[in-house]
């Protein structure tokens, strides 16, 4: 196995693809790009791989920076591209699904109280991704078994999200990232309790003895770093629900602001999402209770 630094990073580190050139496989291609392009190109042949003898591509979850080069490196390699089914359809059905998953997400930051401002801002700077909007995608389930790779379901970042173990070694995408918390609640709005999610997924890979490879970064201490995760979320939820008791009923665009200040683009979205998660993983533990609606309010139960 190869890693291949792929694109000019980000607030988590330079997107990590992974090339098995024995067996043909490429792990989360990166964004798409130019220069993105032309690294992953150079990448794979310098693990002895042509770009164009590529058989399998295996993306973690949808997003642009980990699926953006699949559509244009299976084309050139005739290549098969692989995902979770929770997942597949957001890429192999681009057009429609960005439609939808635009709407969705506008729909929940209203939930939230966003201001209809700053919805419509975030819309406009919401622009389609150089995705053709229909590409065949090959669906997977946790379990599932090909090229020597074997699927694990690790939803929270995404619906879909799913990690693969290969030759021992285990990928687990943006699941579990070296330095920086994986987003829940906002990168993905199908999930009714991100939280509540992610930390089922976190019990999961915990268990897990293999080194793990994140899709940032070189490699990372599963069961540290999520020890490290776990402390990270339960000191939000601490600050969230202390947020709750003093201010009153609150929504979770308001908890977002008094945590992350001034949002624009998609910080808006994922810092909303991240409030929404603590104050629904926080109801449901009865720690504080949901009283309206439209947009969605907490209250302390005390």
């Amino acid at each position: 196995m190869e890693r291949i630094g792929v694109g000019k990073g980000s607030p988590e580190g330079t997107n990590s693809a992974y090339v098995f050139p024995e067996r043909k496989v490429v792990i989360d291609p990166g964004p798409p790009g130019k220069d993105s392009w032309q690294q992953l190109k150079d990448g794979i042949s310098a693990a002895g791989l042509q770009p164009a003898d590529v058989s399998t591509i295996f993306v973690t979850h949808w997003h642009i920076d980990h699926a953006g080069l699949a559509p244009r490196l299976a084309k050139i390699a005739d290549a098969n591209i692989a995902m979770h089914k929770a997942d597949a359809q957001l890429v192999a059905e681009y057009g429609d699904e960005r439609e939808r998953r635009v709407e969705r997400d506008m729909q929940n930051l209203e939930q939230w109280g966003v201001p209809e401002n700053i919805i419509r801002s975030v819309r406009d700077q919401d622009t389609p991704s150089p995705l053709p909007d229909r590409i065949p995608v090959r669906e997977l389930s946790d379990g599932d078994q090909f090229n020597g790779l074997e699927v694990i379901h690790t939803p929270g970042h995404t619906s879909g999200h799913a990690s693969v173990t290969v030759d021992g070694q285990l990928f687990v995408g943006d699941a579990v990232l070296p330095t920086y918390t994986p987003n829940v609640g906002g990168s993905d709005t199908r999930i009714k309790q991100p939280l509540q999610t992610y930390y089922q997924t976190l019990d999961r890979l915990q268990t897990r003895e293999e080194i793990a490879y994140p899709g940032h970064g070189k490699n990372v201490s599963l069961g540290d770093r999520i020890d490290e995760i776990f402390a990270h979320h339960k000191k939000r939820s601490e600050q969230v629900l202390g947020l709750v008791q003093k201010q009153g009923p609150v929504t979770p665009w308001e908890i977002a602001t008094i945590l992350f200040g001034d949002m624009s683009g998609i910080h808006v979205k994922l810092g909303a999402g991240e409030a929404a998660a603590h104050l629904t993983d926080l109801a449901e533990k009865e720690d504080i209770e949901f009283v309206a609606e439209d947009p969605d309010t907490y209250s302390s139960k005390k």
